[in-house]
């Protein structure tokens, strides 16, 4: 009988600019989540959120764990959780994706319920509300998911070797819902053309190295333009990656992180994002991360 499992799992990034709801790219950026069974109920987080996070039956993570459960027919004895955060809250790097994922992924081998993959993105993505964050944190790598009536398609795209993400975090949050609250219900034609040409681009430039057209492929109109009312800052760091050498520049998910893509020059990327944030009054740190070509697996057990 099993007595207590831990797994790993990325952060994401979600969007790569113009990949609205759709595109995904795991992180070499780590959260780990333990079950284990106890005489008592308790969950224990340290890192990231560990002053912020609840230790009751609010926490997102038991509560996959339970959706789990459930959908498997098993009974929760007394059990232990423990939660190792090193993907920021709330700066859109997947936090809630990953704790999410991680206890799915988790329970599901506690309870020894052999779910597929795809069951877990299902629940996943039912609990998230979203894909494009959970899939690659259940697959790894870049991953393309649509929704075709109540079933998640999924694919990933070949990434090219050598690729870096330059991450500049800054120092306050910003809530996913907040961040969608700005966003018009209706948007523009051209508007929908512009991010429908530019991720099919995006998607053809990673899986055959085309990195020179990334300037163009990583553009937006259909979510950063409204964003920017949140992080007025956000073009003022764009540009400074872009003029050090940066290959692509978005904002990661929903913010208020932002990701330059290089191959080269990483250093100087980050540089020029802290100098631009540093002008414009934004405290933050910058972060070098790579893909994460390994979803959520799993990493001791007992």
């Amino acid at each position: 009988m099993t007595r207590a499992v831990t797994v790993r799992v990325p952060a994401t990034t979600a969007n790569l600019g113009p990949g609205f709801d759709c595109l995904g790219m795991a992180l070499d950026i780590y959260n780990s989540l333990s079950i284990a069974r106890s005489d008592s109920f308790r969950i224990d987080i340290s890192g990231e959120g560990a002053g912020a996070l609840p230790r009751d039956g609010r926490n997102i993570a038991y509560r996959a764990l339970l959706t789990l459960a459930e959908e498997a027919g098993r009974e929760i004895p007394p059990l232990r959780m423990t939660m190792k955060n090193e993907i920021p809250l709330a700066r859109g790097l997947g936090s809630s994706a990953a704790a999410i994922v991680g206890a799915l992924v988790a329970a599901d081998l506690f309870f020894d319920s052999n779910l597929s993959r795809d069951k877990l993105l299902e629940i996943a993505e039912e609990i998230e509300g979203h894909p494009d964050n959970v899939a690659p944190a259940i697959l790894g790598g870049c991953i393309v998911v649509v929704k075709d009536g109540p079933r998640l398609v999924h694919a990933p795209v070949p990434l090219p070797p050598g690729l870096v993400a330059v991450l500049f975090i800054p120092d306050f949050a910003l809530a996913t819902i907040e961040a969608r609250r700005v966003l018009p219900q209706q948007v523009k034609m051209a508007d929908a053309v512009f991010n429908v040409g530019r991720t099919a681009l995006l998607a053809t430039c990673l899986a055959t190295g085309r990195l020179d057209l990334l300037r163009v492929a990583t553009q937006d109109a259909l979510h950063q333009p409204w964003r920017k009312a949140l992080f007025p800052a956000m073009e003022a760091l764009f540009k400074a990656a872009l003029d050090a050498g940066a290959l692509g520049v978005f904002l990661s998910g929903a913010g208020p992180t932002i990701l330059a893509l290089t191959t080269h020059d990483s250093d100087l990327v980050a540089h020029a994002m802290r100098e631009a944030a540093h002008i414009a009054k934004v405290p933050g740190c910058t972060r070098l991360a790579r893909p994460s070509m390994q979803g959520a697996h799993l990493v001791d057990e007992e």
